[in-house]
């Protein structure tokens, strides 16, 4: 597990202990909320207004009180349930891809010792060429290949849930438009999974070799003096 903890360690300076700038941890802090968002959005139409489970329930109630109501009124009531939930799921779609195109503009106007790719090149350069820091860099490398590999996750999922949005604009056919649900929808399926590791080994680099890696994220991180 040692490899999905995230270090307060810099690769360059191993004494130092790495700073996050404002933007950075403005884009980490809103792509989490925004994120969480989306995915309860998700919950809770799988869940409480599952159109299937809901129409029947609303016939049922109908029916108890005296009124009559065919199948197919039910199930257009529990689909305008479910639609509405469904467009607030799509403007958090919206705002997660202008998210994650700040993130890409932030990558070329960071400072240098932020970027991600300068950051993976630095230690696969230390890791596999000069084998220096070995252990730090290792680490390093897997790590900033995990947030590499969750950001195209991201890219892939941002594509698709915008072209189910504008499905009826771009009139692409029913087949292309049914693989392209169920690739939004395994990609949310790796975006829980990364969640899950991602929170597993900030909890573990809390307890073990880094502790105060959260507080980093909120303050900026680097060496702070102490007031006395």
């Amino acid at each position: 597990m040692a490899a999905i903890e995230p270090t307060r360690k810099d690769i360059d300076h191993p004494n130092k202990i790495k700073k996050y700038t404002a933007s950075l941890r403005l884009w980490h802090w809103a792509n989490t909320i925004v994120i969480c968002g989306s995915l309860i959005t998700v919950l809770i139409n799988s869940t409480v207004l599952d159109e299937h489970a809901n129409a029947g329930f609303i016939k049922d109630e109908l029916q108890k009180s005296g009124g009559s109501v065919t199948t197919d009124q039910t199930r257009s009531l529990a689909g305008s349930l479910s639609d509405k939930v469904w467009a607030v799921h799509i403007y958090f779609g919206y705002i997660l891809g202008a998210l994650l195109l700040f993130r890409l503009i932030l990558e070329f106007f960071q400072v240098a010792d932020q970027k991600l790719i300068r950051k993976m090149k630095t230690a696969y350069r230390d890791c596999f060429i000069v084998k220096k820091q070995l252990k730090l860099a290792r680490h390093e490398f897997v790590v900033k290949l995990t947030y590499l590999l969750f950001y195209l996750v991201l890219l892939v999922m941002v594509i698709t849930g915008l072209t189910l949005a504008f499905r009826d604009q771009l009139h692409f056919s029913r087949s292309l438009m049914g693989n392209v649900r169920n690739i939004h929808g395994f990609c949310m399926y790796l975006v829980i999974a990364f969640i899950i590791v991602h929170i597993v080994g900030v909890f573990l680099a809390e307890r073990d070799e880094s502790p105060g890696i959260v507080s980093d994220m909120i303050n900026g991180g680097g060496e702070r003096s102490h007031k006395p």
